[in-house]
């Protein structure tokens, strides 16, 4: 099938079940892995939708990530992408040297060793919480009182953010991430979080810490401006896709009892069942995109200079080269590979600190509440689909 008679499609958002990418993805990987996608601004780039192709476009220095390169396949993301153009310390949206000098100076606060030294303290965050519904009672809404306080209090911490500020910096991020706002309401949330970030910036230099940000003040050449953007992207992305996991995947086990039950009762499962979750529900459901820097053959197609892909993670994690039965969620299965993370040089830093989030508030919340349900009909349950970020906007639950 030659480009030519591949119709240019849209990228879809509409999921016909909550913990399921779009069908169109699926087959249209079936046809052809790489196929011509049409974005909202008129630019003719590409959609991929296979594992291999999209794990090797990661992983090529010839495709970048900067955002005054990149074409955004939905409308509404066009206002956050003009957000963050050109931020300071944003290194997201940079490739090398830029972006190997910020990775570099953070990659040893986020090693598996820091990881396992910060277990015992997400471990009590986790039982102060479970704590805490108890003694209220039920119903609950576990994204409230679980998901999102759990890793925003543990991202605060270690970047010395004040927690009793966390009003201010989660409605920021919702405005941020959300896909109906307006251009001036994204860039008003922008410079509400830059504006109080760069004030705890410049509170750290005279009077630091014991805390990630009060280090990176006092020990290297960063700017104020740096420190901001850094904090900034390392804030909001702590919280939401871990809080995000921990509510969806909280409702897709609720959905499966028997997955439900091996992730209680066996310890050993647990390192398992976060993999596969990820795999499984993959919440960044829009992009990642890049923008070729040469022209580069991939899996028999000519993407020219210039031209946008935007990769499906949640196509590229079930197709079925790569993981039989890809549409079965087994928290048994065994090995990772997904590409919920990323893959290359830009492969999320904080992978580990969200691994070992669920790893411990998974069955500790399952173990607490042995009858956790959901208070509300399954098909009631409201769904992030106006988000850039998929979950659930709430998860009524009883006990």
């Amino acid at each position: 099938m030659t480009d030519a008679t591949i119709r240019p499609v849209t990228l879809p958002l509409t999921r016909e079940r909550p913990f399921d990418p779009p069908e169109a993805l699926g087959l249209w990987r079936e046809e052809d892995p790489i196929r011509p996608l049409a974005y909202p601004d008129g630019h003719q780039g590409w959609l991929v939708t296979g594992y291999a192709a999209a794990r090797a476009i990661l992983a090529d220095p010839r495709f970048s990530t900067r955002i005054d390169l990149l074409h955004t396949p939905v409308a509404q993301r066009a206002a956050q992408f003009r957000s963050t153009l050109r931020r300071p310390g944003f290194f997201l949206r940079m490739d090398p040297p830029d972006h190997t000098r910020y990775r570099r100076l953070l990659a040893g606060q986020f090693t598996v060793r820091r990881m396992r030294q910060l277990e015992p303290r997400i471990e009590e965050i986790t039982r102060d919480h479970l704590d805490a519904m108890e003694r209220t009672g039920a119903p609950a809404d576990l994204v409230r009182s679980f998901a999102l306080p759990i890793p925003s209090l543990v991202i605060c911490e270690l970047l010395g953010v004040p927690y009793e500020d966390r009003e201010k910096f989660q409605r920021d991020s919702a405005v941020l991430l959300s896909l109906e706002s307006t251009l001036e309401q994204v860039e008003a949330a922008m410079d509400d979080l830059l504006g109080y970030l760069d004030e705890l910036v410049r509170r750290k230099r005279t009077e630091p810490v014991d805390d990630l940000l009060s280090g990176l003040a006092a020990d290297t050449d960063l700017t104020d401006e740096e420190l901001t953007g850094i904090t900034t992207l390392l804030l909001i992305a702590g919280h939401e896709t871990t809080a995000n996991m921990l509510g969806l995947g909280t409702f897709a086990l609720l959905r499966n009892p028997e997955q439900l039950a091996a992730v209680r009762d066996d310890p050993e499962v647990a390192e398992h069942a976060v993999e596969e979750l990820l795999r499984y529900l993959t919440v960044i459901h829009i992009g990642p995109v890049r923008a070729a820097l040469e022209d580069v053959e991939i899996d028999g197609r000519l993407i020219r200079a210039g031209e946008s892909v935007t990769l499906s993670v949640a196509a590229a994690n079930r197709d079925p080269e790569r993981f039989p039965e890809p549409d079965l969620l087994d928290v048994t299965r065994p090995g990772g590979g997904h590409l919920s993370f990323g893959h290359g040089i830009h492969q999320c830093l904080g992978q580990q600190l969200a691994r070992t989030e669920m790893r411990i508030a998974y069955p500790a919340l399952l173990r607490r509440f042995p009858g956790l349900r959901l208070a509300v009909p399954a098909e009631e349950v409201p769904m992030r689909t106006d988000m850039a970020i998929y979950g659930v906007h709430r998860l009524p639950v009883t006990w």
